[in-house]
């Protein structure tokens, strides 16, 4: 029986690489993003390597219209076995006290509410069900804070403790919860923190190897193919001269 998996956030990064990978294993995909174009295009190529795919756009900052979206999916596609929620972002790197105010309401609405909505409209099926498989995509950050991304930190922080909290929630259920947390990813990231500047985002790799979108991806899909009994609870992914989310050995020119 084929088995489904939700990605939001999956028209780039992270989230495309979710879907590229999960398609390759075998799973029907439901792919979610706010660009009807790019999302479209990463569709096209997932039915190219044989995926069924079903595409939704909408903003998950936007409770109503993710509600809309996952109330428009019927049987074929609302038996969702493992929801991977990525979406996110980080905003700029000014101080904590000098931070724009729209900025911390788009981290936290997307990082945090966010996932909240899609949880609250995804879980209650799986429990109906009796099976499925959360993983969040959080981050290093949610370790430990650093000068200017304190915003940011909180809300991976947040997803740590909603991850952890919603597996104390679900142990009386078969459904698992993990929370993958990567350290520096080349992906569009950087590029959206610093609002298009492309060389300033391509220095923050400067010097060191970093990981990419299908290395997360592979952690994601190794966790949802644990044996049932095997819960992956927490991965803490890093680029091999990264120690932590403020120290990386980089290599001089």
């Amino acid at each position: 029986m084929k088995r489904i998996v939700l990605i939001t956030g999956a028209t780039s990064g992270i989230g495309e690489a979710c879907a590229r990978k999960f398609a390759s294993a075998g799973y029907d995909v439901i792919i979610t993003g706010r660009n009807a174009q790019r999302l479209n295009a990463v569709k096209g190529d997932l039915v190219e390597m044989g995926a069924k795919v079903k595409s939704l756009v909408f903003d998950v900052r936007d409770r109503e219209k993710a509600r809309e979206a996952i109330e428009s999916l019927g049987p074929d596609w609302n038996n969702i076995d493992v929801l991977i929620n990525n979406a996110g972002l980080a905003l700029g790197l000014d101080k904590e006290f000098e931070l724009d105010a729209d900025d911390w309401d788009t981290m936290i609405d997307t990082n945090i509410k966010g996932l909240l909505t899609m949880t609250k409209l995804v879980v209650p099926l799986m429990v109906e069900r009796g099976q499925g498989h959360v993983i969040n995509i959080g981050s290093v950050a949610g370790d430990t804070a650093y000068g200017g991304g304190s915003v940011y930190c909180a809300t991976k922080a947040a997803v740590k403790t909603l991850s952890d909290g919603l597996r104390i929630d679900l142990a009386d259920t078969p459904i698992r919860v993990t929370n993958v947390k990567p350290g520096l990813v080349e992906t569009n990231f950087s590029v959206t923190r610093f609002r298009g500047d492309a060389e300033r985002a391509s220095g923050v790799y400067k010097g060191v190897k970093p990981l990419i979108g299908d290395d997360i991806a592979d952690v994601a899909l190794y966790a949802a193919s644990a044996p049932s009994h095997v819960q992956i609870a927490e991965v803490l992914v890093l680029a091999t001269h990264q120690a932590n989310a403020t120290f990386i050995s980089r290599e001089e020119e």
